[in-house]
């Protein structure tokens, strides 16, 4: 199982517990981000720790490179001093050292292969938790959002059902139905007067009409 693979799989349990807990979910994006942190701080560890083995690796080599080329040079000696068996010997420890540093070469090689894939985990890693920082602020947003929408709703709902809107209302209407009656009074008196002045000027013109009677016959 690979770095990514096993934090996923605790971050993933620490998250299906809160969960369960049905914990409010700014918390758990807030405990992901945590383990993601803390996943991160190991992965940093290990890769740290598979850099310092590449080093060790890499110096057993060189080391026992180094060794060969002595054991080459006794072996040199030995055949100026006329001693093949020495000369022979000295060739089987340079071969040994060879063989020591074919194999840690072999090593450090998978070791390299090894660290390369941390690293590419590690900065996957890393761009996720970034990806995540910049969600998280998106996320509260989008939150404090519905939860602003849903202390409205309740308010709206409450007033919509307090009493004292309910005699507001009603006094509204009342003012209402007290300005129809007035504004019908003064359309009624308005008609009175209006028949009044007909009437007034109904007389007048049957006065006028029997002074003119008055004229033709001759009656003052």
């Amino acid at each position: 199982m690979n770095l990514l693979d096993r934090i996923g799989r605790l971050i993933r349990a620490n998250l299906n517990d809160l969960l369960r807990r049905a914990e409010d979910p700014e918390k758990i994006i807030e405990q992901a981000l945590l383990d993601m942190k803390e996943a991160l701080k190991e992965a940093r560890e290990q890769v740290a720790a598979a850099m310092a083995e590449q080093k060790r690796l890499e110096r057993e080599v060189e080391s026992h490179l180094k060794e060969a080329e002595l054991w080459e040079e006794k072996a040199k000696e030995a055949l100026k001093a006329g001693r093949e068996d020495l000369a022979k010997e000295a060739l089987r420890r340079k071969k040994r050292a060879l063989d020591l540093a074919e194999g840690f070469k072999g090593q450090a090689e998978e070791q390299k292969a090894l660290l390369d894939r941390l690293m590419t985990q590690l900065k996957a890693l890393e761009a996720k938790i970034d990806e995540a920082e910049a969600r998280k602020k998106l996320l509260l947003a989008r939150k404090k959002g519905v939860e602003a929408a849903e202390a409205v709703r309740r308010m709206e709902s409450r007033l919509d059902q307090h009493p004292a809107l309910e005699a507001f209302e009603e006094m509204e209407a009342r003012i209402l139905a007290m300005e129809d009656r007035h504004e019908a009074l003064k359309a009624l008196d308005g008609q009175d007067l209006d028949k009044e002045l007909a009437a007034l000027s109904g007389e007048k013109e049957l006065e006028e009409e029997l002074a003119r009677l008055k004229r033709e016959l001759g009656q003052s």
